[in-house]
């Protein structure tokens, strides 16, 4: 996990930040345990589906389903670009 050790919530706090977009390797391992604990630390959590993997095809997608079902909202990386423009041009 991104958080396991390391000063990231404390940041992610100060500075603001209520929500995050997770993307990396390996979905069933080290994707999976940020997100369990990003959500656990009341954070909303996105995950870009195209921007994870894993060893095996059948593992990450097991991973994403039991993810968005529980923790996450997967969602394509398209789709999130265009919600941040959005979220972008909102606020201008």
């Amino acid at each position: 996990s991104a958080f396991f050790g390391t000063a990231l919530t404390t940041h992610l706090t100060q500075l603001g930040v209520r929500s995050l977009i997770v993307c990396g390797e390996s979905t069933s391992g080290c994707v999976r345990a940020s997100v369990v604990d990003a959500y656990s630390h009341g954070f909303h959590v996105a995950i870009a589906e195209e921007a994870c993997f894993d060893r095996s095809p059948i593992s990450h997608k097991v991973n994403l389903f039991d993810m968005h079902h529980k923790y996450a909202d997967v969602l394509g990386t398209e789709e999130i670009v265009t919600e941040l423009d959005r979220r972008a041009a909102e606020a201008t």
